[in-house]
């Protein structure tokens, strides 16, 4: 039996670690860092799983990706007009400095959503 504490799919996903074993990190540098944003290792420093099991694996996280950022901007866009009562410009221009605040941590959040649904964790695959 492993010592290794054993962690949810969800936790996983939204601390974007390996989806096999739960600890190795999907990026390199931390959300919010500007040096290499978008870079991921190939494989996980942990367990070795590969984080690109085949070519274009991650076209599915642009869906999901693209399903976040539009709900979001629709309600955004219809709080800011609608509660608070501001011009459709200006809430345009808001929801504009959001996304671009927030960008990078959709992207990662998309492709660990993607990778965490799409690859069993060790646990997974024991009780198979």
């Amino acid at each position: 039996m492993s010592t290794a504490k054993k962690s949810s799919r969800l936790s996983r996903i939204l601390g974007m670690k390996c989806p096999n074993c739960g600890e190795g990190d999907l990026f390199y540098t931390p959300t919010f860092s500007f040096k290499r944003p978008l870079d991921m290792p190939e494989h996980c420093p942990k367990c070795g799983q590969s984080y690109y099991p085949e070519p274009g694996f991650y076209y599915g996280a642009m869906f999901v990706s693209y399903i976040v950022s539009g709900f979001f901007s629709i309600g955004f866009v219809m709080i800011l007009h609608w509660v608070f009562g501001l011009s459709i410009d200006l809430s345009f221009i808001f929801l504009i400095g959001i996304a671009a605040i927030f960008y990078v941590f959709l992207f990662r959040m998309s492709r660990s959503v993607w990778l965490g649904l799409m690859v069993k964790s060790k646990e997974d695959k024991e009780q198979a």
